[in-house]
């Protein structure tokens, strides 16, 4: 399983830290990992992610200068043979906009570019991004998505519905299958699902079937670690991006094995011991967990149903 991106190139765009895995630094190790190649563009570059108690230093790179790196790229056929746009964090408008134009281009370089976007807005009810950003997730950007793996909290912004229940999640995927012509939905995390407080979460696989006008869902479950796990969801998008290139006929499998080795990472880190830093949570055991993205553990991740809904 090991060179299962033979023939793929990734175009990765989301932030950089010097010390610490989240966006790139998350994203771009494992799927080198699995025989990707990846090109890295940083949308920040700063010291740490920004949990630390003394904050963080850095720069914010501006839509201009993107798209001045897209140029150069471009001038040179470097993105002739990029099969895959990955996008993650990004904390501004003009570099949000700018975006959609890299994708344009993608687009026509190579009209079968897969586009998986991490829509990096927030968790548990806290923006990490300034508001404006999501009317543009919603207007220009996530109808280009060939796969979107929002958590919980960001399915809600895009669809603009209460996640509540079980109905309410599927409900909100299909409103953006129909709405925004989405094939392909993961919902990384779900948590406390139908007020139930019982330790697990859960992840939703939701594709479109245009052809019989259904929604094919699958539903995992996985036991709920204590803590919080910064760059947690940089990973999980880069291996569903990874497995649903070797397993491009059920996004169902591509999520389970995806999910399967987020899970081991995840488990990994939460039983070593805290590094040096400012920070209460320990970051992601990504090194140590080369076994586990290469070799997706069996039987961690349980599939609770699997069914097809008519969209409506």
């Amino acid at each position: 399983m090991s060179s299962i991106g033979d023939g793929a190139r990734v175009l990765s765009i989301q932030s950089h830290v010097v010390s610490g895995y989240v966006g790139n630094k998350s994203a771009v190790f494992p799927l080198q990992l699995l025989g990707f190649e990846v090109d890295v563009l940083n949308s920040v570059q700063f010291s740490n992610h920004t949990g630390y108690t003394n904050k963080w230093k850095g720069t914010v790179v501006s839509g201009e200068q993107l798209l001045d790196l897209i140029s150069g790229l471009n001038e040179n056929q470097l993105l002739n043979e990029t099969t895959h746009l990955l996008t993650g964090y990004i904390g501004s408008e003009s570099f949000l906009k700018s975006v959609v134009q890299v994708d344009e281009l993608l687009l026509a370089l190579n009209p079968n570019r897969t586009y998986v976007c991490d829509p990096v807005l927030g968790d548990h009810g806290a923006l990490y991004v300034p508001k404006e950003l999501i009317e543009i997730y919603i207007s220009e950007l996530i109808h280009r998505a060939s796969i979107l793996t929002p958590n919980a909290f960001e399915l809600e912004l895009l669809s603009k519905q209460n996640i509540r229940s079980e109905s309410d999640v599927i409900s909100a995927c299909c409103k953006l299958h129909l709405s925004h012509k989405i094939p392909n939905i993961v919902v990384t995390s779900v948590d406390n699902i139908d007020g139930v407080h019982d330790g697990t979460l859960r992840i939703y696989s939701s594709s479109l079937n245009s052809e019989t006008n259904e929604q094919n869902l699958t539903i995992f479950e996985v036991a709920k670690l204590p803590g919080a796990f910064t760059g947690s969801g940089d990973v999980s998008a880069a291996l569903i991006l990874a497995h649903s290139y070797s397993n491009s006929e059920s996004l169902a499998n591509a999520t389970e094995f995806a999910m399967a080795s987020v899970n081991a990472i995840l488990k990994r880190t939460h039983e070593s011991k805290r590094g040096s830093g400012l920070c209460k949570n320990p970051e992601l055991k990504l090194i140590q967990s080369a076994h586990d993205i290469i070799h997706p553990p069996q039987h961690t991740i349980t599939k609770i149903s699997s069914n097809s809904y008519e969209l409506k």
